[in-house]
Order: C-alpha cells, then sequence, then structure tokens
C-alpha cells in the first residue's frame, strides 16, 4: 500500500517526499529522468530567491529553507552542501523584500550586498536526498506519468512536483520554460561566488565555486525551450565572468549546460485539487529559479495539505 505518491524527482519532488515519509507515509516517486537527471541537477544552485513569485510568501519559504541548508553545510561531502561567501553585484537591503533583514553578517560594501550563503553541489545533494526517502521507508520509480489519475489509481493522495510538465500534465497554460545556459571551467583559483543580475536583459553575470569546477552563468530566456548549448552564448558567458576575475579568461572549458527553469506566471502554485475515486491532488510547482530556495518552506506547506 503507498500512502503518497510524488510526480516529480526533482529537488522540489524529493524534498517534499523526504518530508512526506519523515511524517510517516508510505511513499513513492514517480521521476520521469533519473534524479541525476532532472533539471535541479543542471542548477547552479545558491540559494537566494531569484525569479520567482509570489513575493508575499517567498520570503518565509526562503527563510525556512536556509535554515535547514545552515544545518546541512555541517557535512557537505554527503548532503552537497556548503556555506560559501561571495557578493550579490549591485544588491541593497532597500531593494529587497523584508527577509533580507534576517540574512546574517550581511553588508553593504561598494561592490554590493556581501553575504555567506548555502552553495549546493546538485547530483550530490539529490542523491543525498533520495538516500534520506530510501531511510524513511520511500522509494524512487523511474517513471513518466501520462497523466495524475494514473497515478491515483494506486494512491490515495498525488503531489504533483512535475515544474515544465505541468504545462501539459495539469494542464497549465501559465507555465513558462526560462532557458538557462552554464559553462563549466576549470577554477583558477576562486574560492567565492559572485553574482549580478540584469533585469532589462536576458542575461546574468555569476561564478559558483563547486567541487567540479567553476560554474559560469547565464541566461535567463523566457519561451526559448532550446536544450542545446549555444557557443555565441558560452563565449559570452565567459567574457562577462572575466570582466569581474580577469584569469576567467584562460581557464579551460570543461563541459556546458542548459536546463529550463519552470516559471510560472501567477508564481508557484500549492494548492489541492479532487480527483476520481476520491483521491486528493496536491500541488507544489512552479518555482521558476529558486526551486533550491524554496524547497523545504513549499515542501512543508505541501505536506500540510496532505494532512
Amino acid at each position: 500500500m503507498t500512502d503518497a505518491i510524488v510526480v516529480g524527482g526533482g529537488v522540489i519532488g524529493l524534498t517534499t517526499a523526504v518530508t512526506l515519509a519523515e511524517r510517516g507515509l508510505r511513499v513513492r516517486v514517480w521521476s520521469r529522468d533519473p534524479v541525476g537527471a532532472t533539471t535541479s541537477a543542471v542548477a547552479g544552485a545558491l540559494w537566494w530567491p531569484y525569479r520567482i513569485e509570489p513575493a508575499e510568501r517567498v520570503g518565509a519559504w526562503s527563510l525556512e529553507t536556509l535554515a535547514v541548508y545552515e544545518q546541512l553545510a555541517a557535512g557537505p561531502g554527503a548532503t552537497g552542501v556548503r556555506l560559501v561567501a561571495g557578493v550579490h553585484g549591485g544588491g541593497r537591503f532597500a531593494a529587497l523584500g523584508a527577509w533580507a533583514a534576517e540574512l546574517k553578517g550581511a553588508v553593504e560594501v561598494a561592490e554590493g550586498l556581501r553575504v555567506t550563503l548555502p552553495l549546493l553541489d546538485m547530483p550530490v545533494h539529490l542523491a543525498w536526498l533520495e538516500r534520506r526517502l530510501v531511510a524513511a521507508g520511500g522509494a524512487v520509480e523511474l517513471r513518466a506519468a501520462a497523466g495524475f489519475e494514473e497515478a491515483a489509481a494506486q494512491s490515495p493522495v498525488v503531489v504533483n512536483c512535475t515544474g515544465l510538465a505541468a504545462r501539459e500534465l495539469v494542464p497549465d497554460a501559465g507555465m513558462r520554460p526560462v532557458r538557462g545556459q552554464l559553462v563549466v571551467v576549470e577554477n583558477p583559483g576562486i574560492e567565492e561566488w559572485f553574482a549580478r543580475a540584469d533585469p532589462a536583459s536576458a542575461t546574468t553575470t555569476y561564478f559558483f565555486p563547486q567541487p567540479d569546477g567553476l560554474v559560469l552563468g547565464g541566461t535567463a530566456e523566457a519561451d526559448d525551450e532550446r536544450r542545446a548549448p549555444d557557443p555565441r552564448t558560452a563565449r559570452e558567458i565567459v567574457a562577462r565572468c572575466a570582466r569581474i576575475r580577469p584569469e576567467i579568461a584562460g581557464a579551460r572549458v570543461l563541459g556546458h549546460r542548459v536546463g529550463l527553469r519552470p516559471a510560472r506566471e501567477a508564481g508557484v502554485r500549492i494548492g489541492t485539487a479532487p480527483l476520481p475515486g476520491g483521491g486528493l491532488l496536491v500541488h507544489n510547482y512552479g518555482h521558476g529559479g529558486a526551486g533550491v530556495t524554496v524547497a523545504w518552506g513549499c515542501a512543508r506547506a505541501a505536506a500540510a495539505l496532505v494532512g
């Protein structure tokens, strides 16, 4: 017997499944792709509320998740979570929500907002979440759902954590892909992260020191579903990052990544709907570019609806 099936094996789906399983429910995750091949695995994964609504709820979800990551950072080798110092270029407290006042040790400097934040190695973190789920009695199945009714035939509760696929499965016409392209280079000795968003364009500039290299970004191209890396875009990303740290210009390129952020015009959807046969459908999708940032807050909000 299964108490709940979570459809979607990215960071939102796995975190929600862990939350339910550790509350005593028998949980299975249906993931279309292996956990390490989901959109979440591509993420640069710095904790920060980026491209996500609704603003009145995001702050609380983000801070709740931040508190979890600060605990997980005690074992970075296992959890993939580290606390790393860096600068948000141009950042000022006055331009941020009330949540920013809760950031420990954050200070305004000439370049922006200097702060120590969680930086996640996503392949390691996703594998850790899967192990934690299994330890709580849950399981991940490699299975694509044609619809939620299919899962409802096997469980009284179905949790929709399908990200961009919710566009077809719900269906939700408000879901929009926002393409993000990254470049991974050999780290020339950079130990701190940097991030700066340009709200007037489809580009961002950031570099995150990860165990497997320095991750450079990025782009935020709405309604662009190209999954192949664009060589010109890659060169532009390296050039932008090198204007901040010139040593990046000569770093050897190790690889390229592309992911489609699951943005939703009305913001994150957490709510319920009935399913045939008296089943309950719980929605938890539409997290845009901040799934990692709100994962635990949203998982707990969704779990509360399960009862």
